[in-house]
């Protein structure tokens, strides 16, 4: 059994939330499939984005509103449990994020996590379950940070989340490595910064107003909630960024930058540069960066592709599309940089191309 460590909220983001992805986040599919009770409040609330919220006084037929999740109290068997099916295909897991906010008095004791391999939901009668994170004892109202020294050797397809005996959680995060399906062929095009690809944001100037993971998950979301947007600069010269670390090594064909829902903060303009680093994530000013999309305007609400220089045609979903450099046709990049000028937001950032190897 991988030994675990309970981390500061610092050092969870340093060695685990920057490095890995939340493969249970509603915002990425994930889904919860069942449950022992959730009689104050509903288990999809652990899923949820975004921090957890309290109304006082507000109360439902069932007692007090809370977002998160609630059972009944005096569970007569020795836990509570929900069952989450993850947002990829699979995943390798590494540490875990459990908010006990806002429940005091009332929450968790104690979680534990396991973890199943399934091909189908109606599998998980028969599911053998396997300890992800160990029983461990949780506090009233505070975000506990809970890490494996290594990876599951395993994927895992579903989680079960534990909560000993009864009570509430408001917030479960939990981290890991998507394994990636690829097809054979080397020569199909895939989105390779998609988090389904294992892709993940591993630097970024600021995200003030919204996360950069929003950037890679799947489709064009539904407000600006969901995209990632910074502050207002006020330095002349000023710009944001963020560095994708692509799922795999390979040629850039596509570049997708997408400000759908962002009307009157969209970027002035934008810059896309890509870089081989297989051994270490690149600082955003390494010398090595080199220009995939020139200095462009960008608009509202709309999806901005560019393609290289000898393709045919783009997209039919596009709504303007311009020409990468010729750079990018027949090198090898292991990351990705998308610069906004000067700052704004940006909904979802793709780079489609073909895997370098298998």
């Amino acid at each position: 059994m991988s030994a675990i460590s309970v981390l500061s909220h610092d050092d969870f983001v340093a060695q685990i939330s920057s490095k890995y992805t939340d493969v249970i986040g509603a915002k990425l599919g994930g889904k919860i499939i069942s449950f022992s009770d959730e009689w104050f409040a509903e288990a999809n609330n652990l899923i949820q984005p975004g921090l957890p919220i309290r109304q006082v006084g507000k109360f439902t037929p069932a007692g007090a509103w809370y977002d998160g999740w609630e059972t009944r109290r005096h569970n007569p068997e020795p836990a509570d449990w929900v069952i989450i099916k993850l947002g990829v295909a699979s995943a390798t897991i590494i540490g875990t994020e459990i908010d006990t906010a806002f429940f005091n008095g009332n929450h968790a004791p104690a979680i534990s996590v396991e973890g199943t391999f399934v091909a189908d939901d109606k599998d998980l009668d028969s599911a053998k379950w396997e300890e992800i994170i160990p029983k461990t004892e949780c506090g009233p109202s505070q975000r506990h940070f809970f890490a494996r020294d290594a990876l599951t050797e395993a994927p895992y397809t579903h989680v079960r989340l534990k909560q000993y005996p009864d009570g509430g959680i408001a917030r479960f995060r939990l981290y890991g490595k998507p394994t990636a399906v690829f097809p054979a062929d080397l020569n199909t095009e895939i989105d390779l910064a998609h988090v389904s690809s294992g892709g993940i944001a591993v630097a970024f100037s600021d995200q003030h107003f919204g996360a950069v993971d929003n950037l890679l998950i799947p489709g064009r979301g539904k407000d600006m909630g969901d995209g990632w947007e910074t502050k207002r600069s006020r330095e002349p010269g000023h710009v944001d960024w963020v560095i994708v670390k692509l799922g795999a090594p390979g040629y850039v064909d596509r570049v997708i930058v997408d400000t759908a829902n962002f009307m009157g903060n969209y970027p002035q303009s934008i810059t896309v540069h890509a870089i081989n680093s297989p051994d270490a994530d690149p600082a955003h000013d390494d010398p090595n960066w080199k220009l995939v999309v020139d200095r462009t305007k960008t608009g509202p609400h709309k999806i901005h592709e560019y393609i290289r220089a000898d393709a045919a045609s783009g997209s039919p979903d596009a709504d303007e599309t311009q020409k990468v450099l010729t750079s990018a046709n027949d090198e090898v990049f292991t990351h990705a940089k998308l610069t906004i000028i000067p700052d704004g937001g940006v909904k979802r950032f793709r780079v489609f191309g073909r895997r370098a190897s298998a």
